[in-house]
């Protein structure tokens, strides 16, 4: 008869199976550690996607719209015109002769930090065009702007 019990306690012990509180823990700290991984690598690749962004912005949509604009008018808007004269007809000399929105929306981009880009024309470093530039994650200018120089 023991040998019997021995055998209802053995299967009733395998059936009613669970975890012990060792082994919750375990795996609870197994997921933290992923997860912080996780987060520090999702972290580095979202700042380079922000800087890939202002990269776009700076050599891409808005030098094309700039090119754009010096083509129809025959030069650059002046820093006080500044970008806002690509959404909106400057009203402060020179006034461009060929104007017309050169960017779709009719707000200006800020950069992927959400500040507004530095634009300067004549520029400091492109004295016969522009100087456009991202201050990148830091607000200042510092090495990790993002310029068209």
């Amino acid at each position: 008869m023991s040998a019997l019990f021995a055998r209802r306690m053995h299967r009733s012990r395998f059936l009613q199976g669970g975890f012990t509180l060792l082994e919750i823990m375990l795996v609870v700290v197994i997921i933290g550690m992923l997860l912080t991984v996780a987060t520090v690598k999702i972290q580095g690749n979202a700042e380079k996607a922000r800087v890939t962004a202002a990269r776009s912005d700076v050599e891409g949509s808005l030098r094309t719209a700039l090119g754009l604009y010096e083509l129809d008018n025959g030069r650059y808007p002046s820093t006080e015109q500044g970008l806002k004269a690509l959404i909106e007809k400057p009203t402060s000399e020179p006034i461009p002769p060929n104007w017309r929105q050169y960017l779709e929306k009719k707000t200006l981009p800020r950069d992927p930090w959400g500040r507004d880009y530095v634009y300067l024309s004549p520029g400091v470093h492109n004295p016969e065009g522009y100087d456009l530039s991202s201050l990148g994650k830091d607000g200042v200018e510092s090495e990790d702007d993002v310029r068209n120089w």
